[in-house]
């Protein structure tokens, strides 16, 4: 696969616990040069109300999405639905159409949504490191939950993945301090590396920055990079400027005359941006809407 390279806006082997994992797809991992989601004809509902409707997309492995479009239009309720985390709202939500990792189809009947989630991660908009528990607790708390629990094993993950969220030089010396006591920066960061413990093969990203100094936000970007080369990340994010930094493709969403969330047009960041098919989006990301 090419990659697509980024532009600035503006210029022209996994081991798991036996029993815990969810069944793999057909295909195993989803790896380089593969589409590791596919979405087909997908409708989101709370209650009788269409929210987002007829979505088909197809998300590539090991490279960053961007979903951008105006508020209302449905972004986080279309990333929240990929690891079924949408299903915890209330409102009686419920999906038609397809979604699959792989091979492995995340609305059949038989499917655990829990499983789904341990396979497709979640960094919210406000980090929430949990309140109760130390840094080292934070980042282990889902290996502990799929029954991981020799000591050897929880200080490898700690230090492994605080490395790779770029966290470990900066809280190595007081990993039993809450997690709630670090910056916010910091916390997004460990949140992270939470994430990335149970070695999930998508991080969904739902405006991760919105809450961020601008030092914060950059060291964010700079780890988002760095972990496409073991993820594949869907990010949600209103910062146009974040998208064309940071991705490969940009999805964008906005809202038809029914006042439902529609999948306008994805392609290249760069053509996205540059030079996109569709006049809506030119006027969005132009300015002259949203």
């Amino acid at each position: 696969m090419t990659k697509v390279a980024r532009t600035p806006l503006g210029i022209a082997g996994d081991p798991r616990a036996v029993g815990s994992a969810p069944p793999a797809p057909a295909n195993g991992r989803p790896g380089e040069d593969t589409i590791a989601v596919q979405v087909q004809d997908l409708n989101l509902y709370y209650g009788e109300r269409l929210i987002v409707a007829g979505v088909n997309l197809s998300i590539n492995s090991h490279e960053i999405t961007a979903v951008i479009g105006p508020s209302g239009s449905g972004k986080s309720t279309f990333i929240r639905s990929l690891n079924r985390m949408h299903e915890l709202s209330p409102g009686q939500p419920r999906v038609t159409g397809t979604v699959r990792l792989g091979d492995w189809n995340l609305y059949a009947p038989a499917t655990d949504p829990v499983q789904v989630r341990r396979r497709v991660g979640m960094v919210f908009q406000k980090p929430n490191p949990f309140p109760t528990m130390s840094i080292y607790d934070n980042v282990v708390a889902g290996l502990r939950l799929e029954g991981r629990l020799a000591r050897s094993v929880l200080d490898e993950a700690v230090e492994g993945c605080l490395r790779q969220a770029a966290l470990w030089d900066e809280v190595k010396d007081k990993l039993r301090q809450s997690g709630v006591a670090l910056s916010g920066g910091q916390q997004q960061r460990l949140c992270i590396a939470r994430a990335i413990a149970v070695k999930p093969d998508v991080i969904l990203m739902d405006e991760p920055c919105s809450a961020l100094d601008p030092i914060a936000t950059l060291k964010v970007e700079d780890l988002m990079r760095e972990l496409e080369r073991d993820y594949t990340i869907i990010v949600v994010t209103h910062n146009m400027q974040q998208a064309a930094r940071v991705s490969d493709r940009t999805a964008f969403f906005s809202l038809d005359e029914r006042h439902q969330g529609i999948l306008i047009e994805v392609g290249a960041t760069r053509e996205i941006f540059t030079n996109p098919r569709d006049q809506r989006t030119e006027d969005y990301i132009t300015g002259r809407f949203g």
